[in-house]
C-alpha cells in the first residue's frame, strides 16, 4: 500500500474509533444489535465465595482526581491543569484544582481504608508535583508528600500500589511535543528513576501507566480529555512514544529496583460478536486486538497485534529497532475493567465508501441487555470473567491484578445521614463473583481494587458522576462511608462474599 493512499484512509478515520472498546471513566457506550447467542455463567448468590489466601482488597484513586493543591509547594502545571481551565471543556466548569483536597487530608483518606479494612491502596504520583517542567532535579515537597503518604499506609498494614503516570503529563512536556515527541519516552524514564530511588525502599508494587489507550486516544484522538487534540496521527503516533515509554520505564524502575514488581493498569472490555458470523467474530477480535493488547502485545512480545488492516509503520514514525526498544517483561496485568463492547462489521458497502471502515473493518458499541448506572454503563459480570480467562489463557497464566471496576450511582445521604447505595453493593458483588469464577478456573489473580475509595472528579464529566464507596461533600470535604463501603469492609474482613439472598 503506498503511503499517499494511506494516510488518506487514516486521516478520515472517525472520532468514535476506540471508545467501544476503552473503559475510560469519560466515555459512553451507544446503543447495539443484540450480541450473538452465547453461554453466559449464573452466580449462586445464595452461597458465600472464599478468596485465596493473602488476597489483596484495595480500592483504586488518581493524582488529579483526589489531590487538589495544583500549585502548592512546587508543583508544576499539568495538561489536566490547562485543559480543566479552559472553558468549555469540563461539565460545570469544574476543576480538578481542589479535588477531595486529599493533599492535605491524606490522613483522613488512610482512615477510611482502615476502616473498611483494606490491605492495599492504588493511588497515583504526580509527575509535575515530582518535575515541575518534566525534567530535572526531583521537587523535595512532592517527594515529601508521597514519602509520608507510603510511611503512613505502612504504618497501616497496607500495601502501596503505585501508578506513576495517570494521564497528568507536565504541560512543559506538552508545549514540546507531549507523547507525539519520542524524547517524552526518556523524559518519562528519567522520573521513573528519580521516584524509584526516593520511594523504591518502600514501595515494592508498580504500575507504569494507568490505561494508556485511553489517554492517548481519548488526549490525541477524540480530544475529549487533554490535551484535546483530535488526530488519527497523533494517536498513532502517541501510542508508539508510550510503548516506548512503557518499556525504557519499566527498565529503569529494575534498574533501580531489581526486585519490584512492575506492570501497567491496562483498560480492557470483553468484545462480543453481534453476531455468530465469521465477519462478526473476525470484527471482534479485531476489537480486543486494538482495545485491549494494542499496549500489552508490544511489551510482552514486541509487536503490534492485528487490528487495523495494515499496520501504518511510516504515520507512527516506527525505527528500526523500536520494537525490540518496546519489550518489557511486566511482572503483572493490571486490568481495569468496567463493561463489555459489541462488534460487528462493517459492510462492503461500507468499505468501499469509506476509507476509515477500509482500514478498521469494525463497528464497535456498548451493551444494552443489562441493567445501568447513572453513567449508563451496562453492568456485565461475565465481562470481567471473560477478559480475566482469555488473558489467563493466551498469556501463559501471568500474574494479574484487578486495578479497577466500578460504578457511578449518584445516591446521597437520606435523612439521617447514610447513603443507601444497594445497587453498587449489587454491581462489585457480581463482579467478584464472576472474578472468584475465573480464579477457580485457573487464574492468577492477586487483588480487586474498587474504583474509587471516594467520589472524586471525574475528569470530562467533572463532579457530576460519583464511583466512591465513601460519598463526599465537596463544599465541606467531609468523607462519609457508603453502605457499599461497610459491605466491602466486611468482604475484605472475611475475604469472602458472603451469601446473600438480597442485592445488599
Amino acid at each position: 500500500m503506498n503511503s499517499a493512499l494511506a494516510a488518506g484512509a487514516l486521516a478520515t478515520l472517525p472520532a468514535g474509533l476506540l471508545s467501544g472498546c476503552s473503559s475510560s471513566k469519560a466515555a459512553g457506550t451507544p446503543h447495539s444489535p443484540a450480541p450473538a447467542n452465547r453461554s453466559v455463567r449464573t452466580y449462586n448468590s445464595s452461597s458465600e465465595i472464599l478468596f485465596p489466601k493473602n488476597f489483596y482488597w484495595g480500592t483504586a484513586t488518581a493524582a488529579y482526581q483526589i489531590e487538589g493543591a495544583w500549585r502548592e509547594e512546587g508543583k508544576g502545571e499539568s495538561i489536566w491543569d490547562r485543559f480543566a481551565h479552559t472553558p468549555g471543556k469540563i461539565k460545570n466548569s469544574d476543576t480538578g484544582d481542589v479535588a477531595c483536597d486529599s493533599y492535605h487530608r491524606w490522613r483522613e483518606d488512610i482512615a477510611l481504608m482502615r476502616a473498611m479494612n483494606l490491605n492495599s491502596y492504588r493511588f497515583s504520583i504526580s509527575w509535575p508535583r515530582i518535575q515541575a517542567g518534566g525534567s530535572g532535579a526531583a521537587n523535595s515537597k512532592g517527594i515529601d508528600y508521597y514519602s509520608q503518604l507510603a510511611d503512613a499506609l505502612l504504618e497501616a498494614r497496607i500495601r502501596p500500589f503505585v501508578t506513576l503516570y495517570h494521564w497528568d503529563l507536565p504541560q512543559g512536556l506538552e508545549d514540546a511535543g507531549g507523547w507525539l515527541n519520542r524524547d517524552t519516552a526518556s523524559r518519562f524514564a528519567d522520573y521513573v528513576e528519580l521516584v524509584a530511588r526516593a520511594l523504591g525502599d518502600r514501595v515494592s508494587d508498580w504500575m507504569l501507566f494507568n490505561e494508556p489507550l485511553a489517554f492517548t486516544y481519548n488526549g490525541y484522538l477524540d480530544g475529549k480529555h487533554a490535551p484535546g487534540r483530535n488526530s488519527i496521527f497523533d494517536f498513532l503516533r502517541a501510542s508508539h512514544t508510550v510503548n516506548l515509554a512503557q518499556a525504557a520505564g519499566f527498565h529503569a524502575l529494575k534498574g533501580v529496583r531489581p526486585p519490584a514488581r512492575v506492570g501497567t493498569a491496562f483498560n480492557m472490555s470483553a468484545c462480543e460478536p453481534a453476531t455468530n458470523s465469521e465477519e462478526d467474530r473476525l470484527a471482534a477480535e479485531r476489537a480486543h486486538a486494538i482495545g485491549n493488547l494494542w499496549f500489552l502485545e508490544p511489551a510482552l512480545n514486541g509487536r503490534y497485534p492485528e487490528a487495523l488492516a495494515f499496520l501504518p509503520e511510516s504515520v507512527m514514525r516506527i525505527k528500526a529497532g523500536d520494537l525490540d526498544k518496546m519489550r518489557a517483561p511486566l511482572d503483572f496485568i493490571g486490568i481495569n475493567l468496567y463493561y463489555r463492547t459489541i462488534a460487528s462489521a462493517s459492510s462492503a458497502m461500507e468499505r468501499i465508501s469509506h476509507a476509515q471502515q477500509w482500514l478498521f473493518p469494525v463497528k464497535l458499541a456498548g451493551g444494552q441487555q443489562g441493567p445501568k448506572t447513572d453513567h449508563g454503563w451496562e453492568v456485565w459480570p461475565q465481562a470481567l470473567y471473560d477478559i480475566v480467562t482469555r488473558i489467563a489463557r493466551d498469556y501463559n497464566h501471568p500474574q494479574i491484578e484487578i486495578t479497577e471496576s466500578g460504578c457511578a450511582y449518584n445516591d446521597g445521604p437520606d435523612a439521617n445521614g447514610v447513603i443507601r447505595d444497594a445497587r453498587r453493593i449489587a454491581y462489585h458483588r457480581g463482579y467478584l463473583q464472576a472474578l472468584a469464577g475465573a480464579i477457580a478456573d485457573g487464574a492468577d489473580v492477586r487483588g480487586y481494587h474498587a474504583w474509587s475509595l471516594m467520589d472524586n472528579f471525574e475528569w470530562a464529566e467533572g463532579f457530576s458522576q460519583r464511583f466512591g464507596l465513601a460519598y463526599v461533600d465537596f463544599k465541606t470535604q467531609q468523607r462519609t462511608i457508603k453502605e457499599s463501603g461497610r459491605w466491602y469492609a466486611k468482604v475484605a474482613a472475611e475475604n469472602r462474599v458472603g451469601a446473600t439472598t438480597s442485592a445488599a
